[in-house]
């Protein structure tokens, strides 16, 4: 970890707070025509970001490092407003939210099971999979409001993934040495088994974006690889992301 540890992270977080208070939303009054089939995979993503994220910094603050404490909170507040763009795409589509999926309740209750570090390499995998389908929104659908909210939330989720790296590397160098890759080799599996539901869950709506079950699934676990390695490495902020 660096010398200032999670202050940068803090400072992060706020820079793209002010960014976004100066750059303002979305024109929503242009509206937004999608498939049915996208319109119910959005519903679906828009309930996986909406939550009041208190577990997880619940678990931060019981971590003892203020400075990760206070760049939690502000992923938290990131999360939120994705969960707030999509509602409001959704609603320039003349379409509802969702009150809950059944998805959402399975992650909610894997990442609750035991610690921070657990919490957090649950959260990872819905971090990658959802590098991938933002990307895929954002170039697939020919919608210009659509397009602006997914090229948003991705700039947002290519942060996300490096900080919670950076995290879960100190938390993995807590564990002996020859503990650490078997982790995240049972992570990597955790991560396909999520990503084959997620392809036949969303399946309809990936192909009409050009995206089919299997590429979606080799371009998430290809992502993954760098994931693991910026989490077993020295320096997990070097991670990037492509697309």
């Amino acid at each position: 970890m660096l010398a200032d540890g999670f202050a940068k992270w803090t400072r992060r977080f706020e820079d793209e707070r002010e960014r976004r208070r100066a750059q303002g939303d979305p024109e929503w009054g242009r509206g937004a025509a999608l498939h049915p089939a996208i319109w119910g995979s959005v519903q679906r993503f828009q309930v996986g970001e909406d939550g009041d994220g208190a577990n997880l910094v619940g678990k931060a603050d019981q971590a003892g490092d203020a400075d990760y404490g206070r760049a939690v909170r502000l992923f938290v507040a990131e999360e939120q407003n994705h969960a707030r763009l999509l509602a409001r795409l959704l609603a320039a589509g003349g379409m509802p939210t969702l009150a809950g999926h059944w998805s959402d309740t399975v992650f909610v209750r894997l990442r609750r099971l035991m610690g921070l570090r657990m919490e957090l390499l649950v959260l990872m995998i819905a971090e990658v999979v959802a590098l991938r389908y933002y990307r895929a929104l954002r170039d697939g659908t020919g919608d210009a409001l659509t397009s602006e909210v997914a090229r948003r939330i991705l700039s947002d989720e290519e942060r996300h993934v490096p900080f919670h790296c950076e995290r879960l590397h100190a938390s993995l160098a807590e564990l002996p040495r020859a503990v650490r890759r078997p982790v995240m080799a049972l992570w990597r599996l955790l991560l396909l088994a999520v990503c084959l539901v997620v392809a036949a869950d969303h399946g309809p709506a990936l192909r009409r974006l050009g995206v089919g079950h299997l590429r979606f699934v080799g371009d998430v676990m290809s992502s993954s690889r760098s994931v693991v390695s910026a989490v077993l490495a020295p320096r997990p902020d070097a991670w990037t992301s492509t697309g």
